[in-house]
């Protein structure tokens, strides 16, 4: 299974608003899951079945507990907007352009938050949530996993 397909599973998660999705075939396992308080992705294949995409994907299950932990208390009620890809993310469209989002500001499902740039593709990554941002978790040109926390919105 390569990158295209984990993302086209997740797309289809998202846009038909599933949240689990398991699959095995052949030694390969895959588990998703969103919508919760924790973000669960396992993927396990034997060696021999390892491709160079897969096992560029296999560290994800780690990336949300190697995020920097948040004090509980301040954050309650916060929605996470999560990265739906590998890459590096980037705060703004071009170095002398401004940020596209800020703290403070209002956001919704539509508004472009960051850019996170995959195999030399910029992708653009929307909130696909309504409230004021009110944490930015990752530094501007740093690399991203599958589901770590980008930033922080209070709901409106």
């Amino acid at each position: 299974m390569e990158i295209k397909d984990i993302k086209r599973i997740v797309d289809i998660m998202k846009n038909n608003d599933l949240t689990t999705f398991a699959m095995k075939d052949e030694g390969f396992e895959l588990k998703m899951k969103r919508g919760s308080d924790q973000q669960v992705i396992v993927a396990t294949a034997p060696a021999p079945a390892i491709t160079a995409p897969v096992a560029a994907a296999a560290p994800a299950a780690a990336a949300p507990a190697a995020a920097a932990p948040v004090p509980a208390d301040e954050d309650d009620g916060m929605i996470e907007i999560p990265s739906p890809i590998v890459g590096t993310f980037y705060r703004r469209p071009s170095p002398d352009a401004d940020d596209f989002a800020r703290v403070g500001m209002e956001v919704t499902e539509d508004t472009v938050v960051c850019i996170i740039e995959a195999m030399k593709v910029m992708n653009e990554i929307k909130a696909e949530v309504r409230g004021t941002i009110k944490k930015m978790l990752i530094d501007d040109a740093s690399p991203v996993q599958y589901g770590q926390s980008l930033f922080l919105v209070e709901p409106s």
